[in-house]
């Protein structure tokens, strides 16, 4: 019963803060609503026993990348700039591609889940398989898209940092 009434709350919390990160009109403000939806993320990770992975959640994610955007907001504008009104033009039809596209995604997940479940037997992986997966280099192993991601990182920084100069 606890566990349930901690998942209603984190969820809760999650689309309250995703709906005012998306829309607040103080870009800083939207960037803190979005670290308090990835610390909440990690809480569910949590409460479902993948502690690796919360702590992850919360160094990478609420850490790093939340830094990288607030240092980018930072240089990019002033801490109190105000996002420009979105108008009904734009939005109706933003709404359709979004109701499109999460009717699609459940549709492919409604009909494909118990397939997969099927196939994959689950076994709890150890931090050493966690750690070959991250970092290998074979098949089905991330470090090209993990050394990806790092130079897409430094482009942003670099990129924001040339915004910034030439005000």
């Amino acid at each position: 019963m606890a566990e349930q009434i901690i998942f209603y709350v984190l969820a809760i919390l999650i689309v309250a803060f995703s709906i005012l990160s998306v829309t607040s009109r103080r870009i800083l403000r939207s960037a803190t609503y979005l670290l308090f939806v990835l610390i909440a993320t990690a809480g569910l990770y949590l409460l479902m026993g993948y502690q690796f992975l919360a702590a992850v959640q919360i160094s990478v994610y609420a850490g790093g990348i939340m830094v990288l955007y607030i240092f980018s907001i930072l240089l990019t504008s002033h801490a109190g700039d105000k996002a420009k009104p979105v108008s009904w033009k734009r939005l109706l039809p933003a709404g359709a591609a979004a109701a499109v596209g999460l009717a699609v995604c459940g549709h492919i997940i409604y009909h494909n889940v118990n397939k997969v479940m099927s196939l994959v037997p689950f076994q709890e992986p150890t931090m050493q398989d966690i750690g070959r997966t991250m970092m290998g280099t074979d098949k089905y192993q991330y470090l090209l898209p993990f050394e990806a991601i790092s130079v897409l990182l430094l482009a942003s920084i670099v990129g924001a940092i040339m915004i910034a100069r030439k005000r």
